[in-house]
């Protein structure tokens, strides 16, 4: 029998049209729903080596893994060492940190393409030394980018596992960095992955907004990102 969705199926990765088994979904669906699934909560508890990452290893108020999941709070703040770590760096044009966030996988597999592809664009701009901090959320940016006295920090985090990309990284990054600031005053680039936005044209996008950010001097609900726009005739 022709399968009319068949078509459509080849343009998404969503999971629409599975069909039925009485009142119930086909076995292959709900075992390719089930190994999904799984995958997702493998990559949360992925073990997560940060020294492999970067030589500049801080940490969160939130100890382990368990106490990250269950208080987002303490992610957002910087363990007492940590703090005693971080020095002002005058002139520091931009902070970068990396962080497992809710992927591991994603510090594996999509951080190093991304910086192989960025760091060459910003071979003008002060850079802070490259910080790793694993458990750690994305207002922790704000904590750190003050205390290093950055222009703008820039974090590369491990977005939530879906039951279509389980290892897909978001860049948030917000000018003036500070406590207080909201979501509000960040921008994000996100689903950075193979099959969807690589790492080449996610570098191009992150740079482009940055390099707006700090032009403009601001970032949030009020920078867009119009370079496609610009690029028309």
């Amino acid at each position: 029998m022709n399968d009319p969705w068949a078509h459509w199926r080849r343009w998404t990765p969503a999971r629409i049209a599975l069909g039925r088994a009485g009142g119930s979904l086909p076995t292959h669906a709900l075992l390719d729903f089930r190994i999904a699934h799984a995958r997702a909560i493998d990559a949360v508890h992925h073990p997560f080596d940060p020294a492999t990452v970067a030589p500049l290893q801080l940490s969160t108020q939130a100890a382990d893994r368990i106490t990250y999941l269950q208080r987002p709070d303490l992610g957002r703040v910087l363990s007492e060492e940590s703090c005693f770590r971080l020095k002002p760096i005058p002139g520091c044009d931009l902070v970068i940190i990396i962080s497992d966030g809710l992927s591991a996988l994603v510090i594996e597999r999509q951080v190093p393409p991304l910086l192989q592809e960025l760091m060459p664009l910003l071979s003008g701009w002060k850079l802070a030394p490259l910080i790793v901090v694993p458990n750690a959320r994305v207002a922790l940016q704000d904590e750190i980018g003050s205390r290093v006295g950055a222009m703008i920090a820039l974090m590369l985090i491990g977005e939530r596992p879906g039951l279509i990309a389980p290892d897909s990284l978001s860049a948030y990054f917000i000018y003036d960095p500070k406590p207080g600031n909201t979501d509000a005053n960040r921008n994000c680039v996100s689903n950075i992955r193979p099959g969807g936005l690589e790492p080449a044209a996610a570098a191009q996008r992150i740079f482009y907004l940055l390099t707006e950010s700090c032009r403009r001097k601001l970032s949030g609900v009020n920078l867009k990102d119009d370079s496609q726009t610009r690029q028309l005739p």
